[in-house]
């Protein structure tokens, strides 16, 4: 099967799948005007699978071409898994940059994506991604600080901001928040030229979008869309039955049946063909219902015959399959003149592209540093978590509840037999509710997934910006903060060692264990996409830690086989290194002649350190400072782990 096409200036292309079938139904528009234009062909697409059967003893492969599943727009905007699919797209006849990172190609692919500059091209997926706890004008200054060339002065890009408000009719709402759902935002068709806004801030040639209209009433989906006429710019984009008055605007059309083309041309030809090979709209139909109707072999379209018998009408419907319908209309389209025009202009492009007359390929690299990355997306991270109460004002109420709660329980421990236990139950709580309490940070790359994979594919930022920018966020103002809120009151209400050595290291070890716990979850969470199954593998792996800190098991007793899992053990490092801090000194027999006489004399602790070396815990100085050692290097392990996962995380459709 083979797809060919070329997006001609001045033209609008509109692509039709089956509708309710194995298809899809896409209608993609051009709009654009010849100082800005551009010509985007695509050449032989192809898109094959492997589909595998049988027993699992007699697995058999089986390669099927796919095409009927296609989402066309994706293979134009490079948005499609290069895994499978062969073929070129071509801007203006350029060749593809070495470092293009919009499409960020597998190297086995035989899919080529050519374009002359990133700017050319940019893409606006269905589901408006925007911070929703900025302003309107935030959002475009973001994405003008990031994409705009760093030769480009600050005063230039905010004039252009400002005329990119004015253009787009959100004057009214420049500085109101977009809008989450726990913060009252503008509009769906404010939020959706949002978006777009977001990828005309570049002023690209090429602007890909998928079904822009989504959620829109019909009057503000026209006016969305007549903006985009108006703005001069080649327009490509699906959507999803459109009205007549939006049908107008297309400039050509194509039409794909079950993956294969059934017409590219005008659209104010496409009538007159259909209904030269036998297929006539009705009056007062839509043309795009009366296509997709011939497509899916509806009997109200498919080989129509009026026969006027006593004032009656009677349809005779050809009694063929679907399958044959699509057959015949892909073979009418092969041989009419618009195929045949169509064919020369690619050849035409092939020719010019491999005789190196269209402009040769230009290095894509980011429009900005990577400090000036990391500024822009710290500040949008840490003023998203000071606008967002879930994660701000709530974090530090519960954490302030909880070392309340904590601090009453043990309040005032004892320098006795009784303060030992008490004092090895609360460090051992501790310890672990700093692990469990970690488990947010599991939403770190959830929930801001897609804007994530949107932000980087479109050339924002780097992998390593945005990681930096969220494990830096995380830590201070999620991990750092509550950690020192929380063991300012815990400290003081239980009434541990009264030294500021102590107290300073109590805190640094709390703040490591929380560290350390964090940078787990984000390994295990990095590559999910779901928070419920990220917090299942989390809470596994934080019990079977638990059960090897010390407490509920004696290390030395367990079988050899399983000896090694204690080095792994977050809580453990996290207890060891507390109880060292807090029992070394410290005496639990205030009169020793009445302890020497009692019975159970020799079964009572009366110093720090018996109970340590009960409890088989090396409290030297290095046996004390390896806990922290330890805990530094599995955060960095953990980190490392998490930063691998995201940059390797699935970019396509």
């Amino acid at each position: 099967m083979t797809d060919n096409a070329v997006f001609e200036h001045d033209q609008i292309t509109e692509e039709t799948g089956r509708n309710g079938m194995s298809g899809s139904n896409i209608i993609a528009m051009e709009l654009m005007k010849k100082q800005h234009g551009a010509t985007v062909s695509f050449h032989s697409i192809h898109y094959r699978v492997e589909q595998k059967g049988g027993p699992i003893c007699r697995r058999t492969t089986v390669h099927k071409e796919i095409l009927v599943d296609l989402k066309f727009l994706d293979v134009l905007a490079a948005r499609k898994d290069p895994a499978g699919l062969s073929g070129e797209v071509l801007i203006n006849g350029a060749l593809q940059p070495p470092n293009f990172k919009l499409c960020h190609l597998k190297r086995f692919s035989l899919l080529t994506i050519s374009i002359h500059y990133l700017q050319h091209l940019c893409v606006c997926v269905k589901d408006d991604i925007v911070m929703g706890t900025l302003t309107v004008r935030e959002n475009f200054s973001f994405s003008a600080a990031l994409r705009l060339s760093s030769q480009i002065s600050p005063r230039e890009k905010e004039a252009r901001v400002n005329h990119l408000i004015s253009e787009l009719g959100l004057n009214k709402v420049a500085d109101a928040k977009v809008g989450t759902q726990l913060i009252r935002g503008i509009s769906s068709g404010e939020r959706k030229r949002t978006s777009i806004g977001m990828e005309l801030i570049i002023d690209p040639s090429v602007l890909f979008l998928d079904e822009p209209t989504s959620g829109l009433d019909a009057s503000t989906a026209h006016s969305v869309l007549l903006l985009l006429k108006r703005s001069g710019r080649t327009v490509i984009m699906s959507i999803h039955q459109p009205r007549y008055s939006i049908y107008r605007l297309f400039d050509s059309l194509t039409l794909l049946a079950n993956g294969k083309q059934v017409y590219h041309g005008p659209t104010q030809d496409a009538l007159d063909y259909f209904s030269n090979i036998g297929y006539a709209c009705e009056a007062h139909n839509n043309p795009a219902d009366f296509f997709l109707d011939v497509i899916n072999g509806s009997s109200a379209a498919v080989n129509m015959t009026k026969i006027q018998n006593n004032g009656d009408f009677e349809f005779e419907v050809a009694a063929v399959s679907q399958q044959c319908i699509e057959d015949q209309l892909v073979e009418k389209y092969k041989n009419c003149s618009y195929a045949r025009g169509i064919k020369a202009e690619l050849e035409r492009i092939t020719w010019a592209k491999d005789n190196n007359i269209r402009a040769k390929c230009h290095t894509v690299t980011y429009n900005s540093s990577f400090f000036h990355q990391l500024r822009w997306v710290l500040w949008r991270t840490f003023w998203n978590l000071m606008l967002n109460p879930q994660t701000s004002v709530a974090q530090l109420a519960v954490t302030t509840l909880m070392a309340a709660i904590v601090g009453a329980i043990f309040y005032g421990v004892k320098d006795d037999q009784s303060g030992i236990q008490n004092r090895f139950g609360v460090l051992f709580f501790i310890t672990t509710n700093q692990c469990f309490s970690t488990l947010s940070a599991a939403e770190l790359f959830i929930t801001e997934r897609k804007l994530f994979i949107h932000e980087y594919t479109s050339g924002y930022y780097r992998v390593s910006v945005y990681f930096l920018s969220k494990i830096l966020s995380d830590i201070i103002t999620q991990r750092t903060i509550p950690t020192i809120l929380f063991t300012c009151v815990v400290y003081f209400m239980i009434g541990l060692k009264p030294t500021a050595a102590a107290f300073f290291i109590f805190m640094l070890t709390v703040i490591l264990v929380a560290c350390a716990a964090a940078s787990m979850t984000m390994a295990i969470s990095a590559d999910q996409s779901v928070v419920a199954v990220a917090n299942i593998f989390m809470t596994i792996s934080f019990i079977f830690m638990m059960i090897f800190s010390g407490l509920l098991v004696n290390l030395k007793s367990t079988m050899d086989w399983l000896s090694w899992l204690k080095y792994l053990s977050i809580p453990r490092y996290g207890l060891e290194a507390l109880e060292i801090n807090e029992f070394v000194g410290l005496k639990f027999c205030g009169n020793v002649s009445t302890v020497m006489s009692s019975p159970a004399a020799d079964i009572l602790m009366c110093t720090g350190e018996q109970h340590l070396t009960f409890q088989g815990i090396n409290y030297s100085s290095w046996g004390f400072w390896h806990n922290h050692m330890a805990l530094t290097v599995l955060t960095l392990i953990f980190l490392i782990i998490a930063y691998i996962k995201l940059r390797f995380i699935h970019k396509f459709s």
